[in-house]
């Protein structure tokens, strides 16, 4: 089956079939690349946060942000060097207070330095609290920096698609449908195509009856009585 046929609709059903199982492809193929992305260089770097060209996505699970971001959202952050952070930054680290397992992204709300000047710590807070965060995170524990673009609630489907059932209902199954629709929509093509062929195959061979009739009506005509 070409792209003409595979894009050819015989009833509206059809469309509207083929269309959502194209958009849920182009939306979940996507996530389930990334999603295995992320948990293969997780085995194979376990004492780094996975990322994606320096990009790393994190899946918001408290409110100590909002409302700038909610509990819920994937958020991306990048990564830069600990020197080049500063007051106001919403960074991503990893929290001393979880024995460094844990990353948390919080404001930066101050800088710490040594002698030469350089940045050997700093402390933060989540915007939605009142207190600053109890433990002073060490420069090494920075992870990256929030870019300003998260999307928004899509972290609860992302955690869902983690567990074994979010992978079958949110992958397998869509997938599956869309597969087994296909197949059977190309079966049904071809079973008209062919019926369509028998029929023309028919209407040739009428033609060619019809035109060996007249040949012999004609061959009659023109052959004399016997005995003129």
């Amino acid at each position: 089956m070409n792209i003409k046929q595979f894009f050819s609709f015989e009833t509206k059903k059809d469309k509207i079939l083929t269309i959502t199982g194209l958009v849920l492809c182009i939306i979940l193929i996507p996530m389930l690349i990334i999603n295995c992305t992320l948990i293969i260089k997780s085995f194979v770097n376990k004492d780094e946060v996975p990322s994606i060209g320096g990009v790393m996505p994190f899946i918001v699970l408290s409110p100590s942000m909002e409302p700038d971001i909610m509990t819920g959202d994937i958020i991306f952050c990048k990564t830069i060097d600990g020197q080049e952070l500063r007051e106001g930054d919403y960074a991503s680290f990893f929290d001393p207070a979880s024995s460094g397992s844990a990353v948390v992204t919080h404001k930066v709300v101050k800088l710490i330095y040594d002698d030469d000047g350089k940045i050997i710590a700093f402390r933060t807070r989540g915007i939605n609290n009142n207190d600053e965060d109890p433990s002073t995170v060490p420069i090494d524990n920075l992870v990256g920096i929030y870019t300003n673009f998260r999307i928004p609630l899509v972290g609860h489907v992302a955690m869902f698609m983690q567990s074994t059932w979010g992978l079958i209902l949110c992958v397998v199954v869509p997938l599956g449908a869309f597969v087994a629709y296909d197949v059977l929509r190309r079966k049904k093509y071809e079973k008209k195509e062919g019926a369509d062929i028998d029929a023309l195959k028919a209407e040739l061979a009428a033609l060619k009856a019809e035109r060996e009739a007249k040949a012999v009506e004609k061959d009659d005509a023109d052959t004399p009585p016997e005995g003129e």
